[in-house]
């Protein structure tokens, strides 16, 4: 087993308080003091990032998390892979794909049968649909090519504006740039930092213990700060949370978890499972 060096946490905490930390009020987007997020709609209970999980996650009177991305003709898509494989009847990259060409791809017949013909969403759609019911919470994936990450930003909060949304949903992102082109554009809408271990990214070492200490929070000015469940403890929360933050955890399916993480002060389950969460909090 191999330990930090004893100056790493020092250091950390010197390099963390010459960051801005000036996070908003975030009440006003949640009802209740420890928020149900659906995870991509509802990933548990219809196919992800479609029609069907965020009414599913809507019927719940949830907010829910969708995923985005350019196609290659400039649409905002929701779909979380880079790729169409995993999720749709299509095959190679969304963002070398016209528009044209994935409106038409099944995007539901993998999860099951009854879910054929499921189409893509277009983030547009989804917040004129959906964005008067329940709050909704975008993230903004990182582009393949770094030169469209400023394109992405600002088509994101172009149909948020045109939604009339600003205060009714909040993007979120690993990409602190991102976040970065966000409050550049449209500086009103809430932000969300999201992290966690980073076992599986790649990223160099320097990079993660960066991004796991917020030191690139110069860029995001986050409101939220949105952790993988698994890193969270009492003590880490709680500083957060004294420093303003709401702290929301991704992504939580176990009703044990559930309850030890609000336990430690946790104010939001972003879970494939909204209507088990729910049923954890008794509502």
């Amino acid at each position: 087993m191999t330990h930090r060096p004893r100056l790493v946490a020092p250091l950390v905490r010197v390099l963390s308080a010459c960051v801005e930390h000036a996070p908003r009020d975030t009440r006003g987007l949640f009802r209740h003091d420890v928020a149900v997020i659906g995870h991509r709609g509802a990933a548990g209970l219809a196919p992800e990032n479609t029609h069907a999980a965020f009414l599913a996650a809507a019927s719940l009177g949830v907010p829910f998390e969708l995923d985005v991305t350019l196609s290659a003709t400039g649409e905002v898509v929701v779909i979380h892979d880079d790729t169409l494989d995993r999720t749709t009847d299509g095959a190679g990259y969304v963002d070398e794909t016209p528009w044209c060409a994935l409106s038409g791809l099944d995007a539901g017949s993998w999860f099951g049968p009854s879910h054929a013909g499921e189409p893509l969403p277009e983030l547009g759609e989804v917040l004129r649909h959906f964005g008067p019911q329940v709050v909704v919470d975008i993230e903004l994936k990182s582009p393949r090519d770094p030169a469209l990450r400023q394109p992405l930003a600002e088509a994101v909060c172009r149909l948020v504006a045109e939604a009339g949304l600003v205060d009714r949903v909040f993007v979120t992102s690993f990409d602190p740039y991102l976040l970065e082109g966000v409050r550049a554009e449209s500086p009103d809408i809430r932000r969300g930092q999201l992290f966690g271990s980073f076992d599986g990214a790649d990223l160099n070492r320097m990079e993660k213990f960066v991004l796991r200490n917020l030191l690139l929070n110069g860029k995001a000015v986050a409101d939220l700060l949105v952790a993988e469940a698994t890193i969270l403890r009492r003590g880490n929360v709680q500083r957060w949370r004294r420093m303003g933050y709401r702290v929301l955890a991704w992504t939580v399916n176990d009703p044990q978890e559930m309850r030890r993480l609000v336990d430690i002060g946790v104010q939001g389950l972003i879970t494939d499972r909204p209507d088990l969460a729910l049923e954890v909090l008794g509502r």
